[in-house]
């Protein structure tokens, strides 16, 4: 059977757009988590018009959250050290899917600590940018920011930290649908540095008591059905 010359060297150059773009895919950061992620929907989806969390390795050591707040329906996609840049990467995989009513959302710790070059400003934009390609695909979805932490372990990082927070505070403040909640200054001690007993081993990440704080803060925002 006669093939086209040219119509067999376009096939060849699909298959390796396709190839290449899964190598890509799978070389990505956090490409394991997601994909760990995308299984565990394939046995069992999520409820849709929950509350989902997406962020980095504060949402996802919280794996307890949904003992903090019965009643509500969390997802929680916190995952790895992820960044804005990350979590932005997978929208398509971790947020557009669940139609989520509510996203409590928590990056910028380590974009800051990642780079001297990321400043405030480049975390208010990198924000930004999340900001509203969620609120382009899921325009009627309260979008809320937990605020940036200080921790032990990042104590030199806390004035670009504030900074950032506070410019993302700003920001949300004529936004209909979202709110900054501030978990930043309870976290300090009366010295106004992080409070060590709140966190873990490593200083960074919290333990028990830790969020409980978060808890008590959070719960006011959370919305139900």
């Amino acid at each position: 059977m006669y093939c086209n010359p040219i119509f067999k060297k376009i096939k060849l150059i699909l298959v390796f757009m396709v190839l290449s773009g899964l190598v890509k895919a799978q070389n990505a950061p956090f490409y394991s988590e997601i994909k760990a992620f995308k299984t565990q929907d394939s046995l069992h989806f999520p409820p849709k018009h929950a509350i989902l969390l997406l962020g980095s390795s504060s949402f996802r050591k919280w794996t307890d959250v949904q003992n903090y707040f019965p009643g509500y329906p969390i997802i929680n996609r916190g995952f790895g050290g992820s960044t804005f840049p990350d979590a932005i990467r997978y929208l398509n995989d971790i947020v557009f899917p669940y139609q989520p009513r509510q996203i409590l959302i928590y990056e910028g710790d380590n974009d800051v600590a990642s780079s001297d070059k990321i400043t405030a400003d480049s975390v208010f934009n990198r924000f930004k940018e999340l900001f509203f390609l969620l609120r382009k695909k899921l325009p009627k979805t309260t979008i809320d920011f937990v605020s940036i932490k200080p921790s032990p372990s990042r104590q030199g990082l806390m004035p670009e930290m504030d900074k950032s927070n506070s410019l993302i505070k700003e920001f949300l403040k004529d936004k209909k649908n979202s709110a900054f909640i501030d978990v930043y200054h309870s976290m300090l001690d009366k010295n106004g540095l992080p409070d060590k007993s709140i966190f873990g081993p490593d200083e960074l990440h919290m333990n028990a008591k830790g969020y409980a704080i978060w808890q008590k803060i959070i719960q006011p925002y959370l919305l139900k059905k």
